[in-house]
């Protein structure tokens, strides 16, 4: 055999294709983890920068303050500014255009608020005895920079906040893309021709000794490439520890030790709830047995993610050398036509339709938020946590004096109020397009095909633009439903102020927009009946009413079961409808599942939150569907 069919063997081929996967799989993650890896141990420094600065703040006296920031400037002068805050008041600040104290000017607000936040904060984590609020603010929004905003207490009071701005660090280092200086690829092709000619093309199942030689050969190689990036990925979060140290030793030689002492760990290398991380000591020694632990626990999803890159491979190589990927290319071959035509439409779904489900999925398992989305992925991995909240909330009302007070905000009152809107949606739905559709499937009825265009128009026009127009309609002064309520002497009513009259303006805009639909496919399936049927039954002396109960109804139940699905299916993710018209009003009240996600995710920024709510309303979705489908038996034909 020659050296041309050793390479176009398709046992060589598989081996190339599982190697390379691997590789740019793992080359893919470690180069991520690595940039997170700079990024974390620069957030790293500048929190060690903000909390020693704020210690020593706060053991300085007042008239003091301004000299602890201009020696901190002077002794870091690439560092661009601090200022410290307390109150409405200006305390301090290392900007030679602010003369400190002064009071906040406008422009100043949202310090002020952010003070406010972590002070909230720390009340919370006091009060409960549970530390589950962050208390140092990371603001990812400015470029170039990071800027950390943490407590400044006095007498172990809060008094307020330092805000320090740091540059980055521009680190451009890249990640290798050899073993050793020998380029990637040549040890694949090298093995891939050595063991070419041990090969023939079959498809049976045995493990044989050359497919053993193969899986020996994806392993060395990929493990080996793994191996010497995690080893260089070890010694550069142990050189990024280092340098932490080095920074909290620099700090206890300008400030002094910490009051906690040499030996216990910094209270300045701290994560962002202010908890000590115990890798570096009171006087800036590195416990790198602490150091150890903490990053074999930040890489458990890491090296768990270079496992499935392996798997990934493996199936694969797999897939060569049993001959599937032969056969998936002879079949590709014989239906090339029919591939062509399709493939567009499946790059569009993957791209506009899977990636995205995928993505929200992953990311409701995530604390992302419009604070700390450009924070690396590990740290922003909560796993079920987003969850356990939503569906672990069991507070749906208290009670006051006045009675029950109902929490609108809980989950399972929105769930509540989603089922009853579906429930009563999908009911006038289906009746109203069920009596119009028998109505229209009556013979010799005059001006049908008017009617039928009357009829339809509800479900023409844009639903968005039908909802504008039944909120004007229904507006408590304007609207022409109280002024036609006024011409009979009754009062007008505040459509949106009561919980079920907000209920009523959602019922009546979607019933209006929901009967054409059920209607049309109602009454196509009318008229597939055959008319035999009810002659048939007329002439044995059955009933109108025995007629529908025996024949209509048996026959119309495979068309009528999927359009009751996707009605439900609609109806329970019909947004327009509850943001457009009522809003939720009053007080979030009549929020369905969707819209709640919407303000969550739009209006409180809780990417993953929100994230994590879709994902539940998707499983809801997706167990109802099942279900259905199952019961009722609606795909099968009678």
């Amino acid at each position: 055999m020659s050296p041309f069919r050793w390479l176009a063997s398709s046992y060589v081929l598989g081996l190339g294709v599982a190697v390379g996967i691997t590789l740019a799989l793992s080359a893919w993650l470690f180069e991520g983890a690595e940039r997170d890896q700079r990024v974390q141990y620069e957030r790293r420094l500048a929190q060690v920068e903000a909390n020693s600065l704020a210690g020593a703040l706060a053991s300085a006296a007042p008239e003091r303050i301004a000299g602890v920031l201009q020696a901190w400037q002077a002794r870091h002068p690439a560092h661009e500014s601090a200022i410290l805050v307390g109150g409405m008041e200006l305390l301090g600040s290392t900007k030679p255009e602010d003369a400190a104290p002064r009071r906040l000017g406008r422009e100043e607000k949202p310090i002020f608020d952010l003070a406010n936040l972590l002070r909230a904060a720390r009340e919370t984590n006091i009060g409960e005895g549970v530390v589950r609020k962050k208390l140092v603010n990371f603001d990812g929004s400015v470029k170039g920079a990071y800027v950390v905003t943490v407590p400044y207490l006095a007498n172990n009071e809060f008094a307020g906040v330092l805000q320090v701005r740091i540059r980055q660090v521009a680190d451009k280092r890249s990640a290798p893309s050899s073993l050793g200086g020998v380029p990637l690829w040549l040890p694949a092709l090298l093995v891939a021709v050595a063991l070419g000619a041990l090969f023939r093309a079959r498809s049976d199942l045995r493990l044989d000794l050359p497919r053993l030689l193969l899986f020996a050969a994806f392993l060395a190689l990929t493990l080996a490439y793994q191996y010497q990036r995690m080893a260089a990925y070890d010694a550069s979060d142990l050189d990024g520890a280092r340098q932490v140290a080095n920074a909290v030793r620099e700090a206890v030689l300008s400030y002094g030790l910490p009051p906690e002492g040499a030996a216990a760990p910094s209270p300045w290398d701290t994560d962002t709830y202010l908890r000590p991380l115990g890798v570096v000591l009171g006087d800036g020694t590195l416990n790198e047995s602490a150091h150890g632990a903490l990053f074999a626990e930040k890489t458990r999803f890491f090296e768990r993610s270079l496992w499935a890159a392996e798997v990934l491979g493996l199936v694969m190589l797999l897939a060569f050398l049993f001959g599937y990927m032969r056969r998936l290319g002879a079949t590709l071959r014989e239906h090339a036509d029919a591939y062509a035509y399709v493939t567009p439409a499946m790059l569009g779904m993957l791209v506009l339709v899977f990636f995205p489900f995928l993505y929200g999925i992953t990311l409701a398992f995530t604390d992302t938020t419009l604070f700390n989305e450009s924070l690396p992925f590990a740290e922003r991995w909560i796993g079920w946590d987003n969850f356990v909240t939503i569906l672990g909330d069991f507070n749906l009302y208290e009670r006051g004096p006045e009675g029950l007070i109902w929490n609108y905000q809980n989950f399972y009152w929105t769930l509540m109020v989603t089922i009853v809107w579906t429930l009563t949606n999908v009911a006038i739905g289906v009746s109203l397009g069920f009596i119009l559709a028998l109505i229209l499937n009556t013979e010799d009825l005059k001006g049908k095909a008017i009617y039928r265009v009357i009829l339809i128009l509800p479900w023409a026009i844009p639903n968005y633009i039908t909802a504008l127009v039944w909120r004007g309609m229904f507006h408590p002064q304007f609207g022409v439903i109280n002024q036609v309520l006024q011409m009979f002497g009754m009062a007008p009513v505040a459509w949106f102020d009561g919980v079920v009259s907000s209920f009523l303006t959602g019922l009546t805009t979607n019933g209006w927009l929901s009967f054409p639909f059920m209607m049309v496919v109602i009454l196509g399936a009318l008229q597939s009946i055959p008319k035999d049927m009810y002659e048939a039954a007329e002439v044995e002396g059955a009933t109108r009413w025995q007629r529908l109960r025996h024949i209509t109804l048996p026959l119309l139940r495979p068309t009528l079961i999927p359009a009751i699905v996707l009605s439900v299916v609609w109806t329970f993710n019909m947004f327009n409808i509850i943001f457009l018209v009522s809003g939720g009003e009053p007080a979030g009240a009549n929020e369905i599942l969707i819209t709640k996600a919407y303000k969550i995710a739009f209006e409180n920024y809780q990417y993953a939150y929100a994230a994590a709510y879709s994902t539940v309303i998707f499983v809801i979705l997706l167990v109802y569907g099942v279900f259905q489908t199952r019961v009722t038996k609606a795909t099968e034909s009678f």
